[in-house]
């Protein structure tokens, strides 16, 4: 079970940021400014950013559904980089409106997080979102989805392992701006780029990155995401509205590859 302290900081800090203050006293620094990460970087949850992709490009989501990612590595940093990839899968597959995606995502988070040690909290959503998948309805697993990412990072902050819950958000904004990128790399007549800047959050994920445990960074899929984000952060920086052609096809190409090496479980060796 999670501590009751982590639990309240989580939802004081959703529901307002003068929460923070109220609860500063009863957690430890570490915990104090993981769980503010969560919630102040401001980082759109898979849901948010896919619906708002949606308003503007209009994508046949069916054909951006990739095959599950494998599960065979013991490797925890680069399990954590997949499990935050699987919540952006999990919500593009709801865009696609494909219930038998969903469940298989949710099949794929609950395989890794039992090697993280925190699929006890979990099972139950993952039969919810199978419940729900089922039944077509999709505005449920928006929420479900989003509930089963908030406990799997709450987990890996009561257990100290901070370090994986950076490398998950890490992972989640990074398969968004690979599937944004890569569909505005396809298309000729899109001129509508302001969903990829987003420095700041390039900057902020990087920086907390660059702060990891020293044997976390030596890890290759863990160097690859730092210059990824160091890429990135630059492309994005180029304007504040709109990217040109070179920018979009540079990033669509620098996220896909960390999404290409989170998925190939031999890149951790």
């Amino acid at each position: 079970m999670l501590s009751k302290n982590l639990r309240t900081a989580a939802l004081l800090l959703i529901a307002s940021p003068l929460g923070l203050h109220a609860i500063a006293e009863r957690l430890t620094p570490e915990q104090m400014r993981d769980a503010s990460f969560l919630d102040t970087v401001s980082i759109p949850t898979p849901g948010e950013f896919f619906l708002a992709v949606d308003k503007q490009c209009q994508p046949n989501w069916s054909k951006l559904l990739r095959p599950s990612v494998p599960a065979s590595t013991s490797d925890r940093e680069h399990i954590a980089l997949q499990l935050g990839m699987l919540a952006a899968d999990g919500f593009m597959a709801i865009e696609a409106q494909d219930g038998q995606s969903v469940k298989n995502t949710a099949r794929d988070t609950l395989l890794l997080a039992k090697k993280l040690n925190v699929s006890q909290q979990i099972v139950a959503r993952s039969q919810s979102i199978s419940d729900f998948a089922d039944a077509g309805n999709w505005s449920r697993l928006r929420e479900e989805l989003d509930a089963m990412q908030n406990d799997i990072r709450l987990c890996l902050l009561e257990q100290k392992d901070s370090p994986l819950v950076v490398l998950a958000v890490a992972g989640s904004w990074v398969r968004q701006i690979d599937m944004a990128s890569n569909l505005l790399a396809s298309d000729e007549n899109s001129t509508s780029t302001d969903l990829l800047v987003q420095p700041e959050i390039a900057k902020r994920i990087l920086g907390r990155v660059e702060n990891l445990p020293e044997n976390s960074k030596k890890r290759p899929i863990v160097k690859q995401l730092s210059e990824g984000l160091h890429t990135a952060s630059a492309l994005m920086s180029q304007s504040n509205s709109s990217l040109p052609p070179s920018a979009v096809q540079s990033i669509a190409s620098t996220m896909s590859a960390i999404t290409a090496a989170a998925a190939d479980v031999d890149s951790k060796k």
